[in-house]
């Protein structure tokens, strides 16, 4: 049977206890997602507390961090999504991407309607891909593709 978490803090606590897993195991998050059989970004974000894993994968993900069955069950539950609080946020990679929004989020609001019409970008069903590149001025830069299936706003 699937469950859901109506109160984001177990999925909170089982994050802070992963994430020190992860580090004490000295794991990289692409290793988590070897272990699940998901991708690295999907894998992250459920570990993260933000997606419910499938049982096999949730096993599996407990099972390398060291963590308990209760971890692993909690792992499959739906979560209560949102992992940044009210506010502008502080950490600076976080509100970099806070600014990104602020200063182009009216843009891609304007070409996504003007190409697609009126509706929203599913964040349900997406892909996310981060990559590092070379840039040709010296340097790296970070390569983020955010792709989501476009769902029309239907009247009714």
């Amino acid at each position: 049977m699937v469950h859901a978490q109506f109160d984001p803090t177990a999925r909170q606590a089982l994050a802070v206890a992963a994430v020190d897993a992860k580090t004490r195991k000295d794991l990289s998050w692409q290793q988590i997602a070897d272990a699940s059989g998901l991708s690295v970004a999907f894998t992250t974000a459920a570990v993260l507390g933000q997606h419910a894993l499938p049982e096999d994968s949730a096993k599996a993900v407990a099972a390398l961090l060291g963590l308990d069955d209760d971890a692993a069950l909690l792992l499959q539950t739906i979560p209560a999504r949102g992992s940044i609080p009210g506010g502008i946020p502080t950490d600076p990679t976080i509100y970099r991407f806070h600014e990104m929004l602020q200063v182009y989020g009216t843009t891609l609001k304007a070409l996504v309607h003007e190409q697609f019409g009126d509706g929203i970008i599913s964040a349900i069903n997406f892909k996310l891909d981060v990559k590092k590149v070379a840039d040709p001025e010296g340097g790296e830069r970070a390569v983020i593709t955010l792709d989501g299936k476009y769902l029309p706003t239907k009247p009714f």
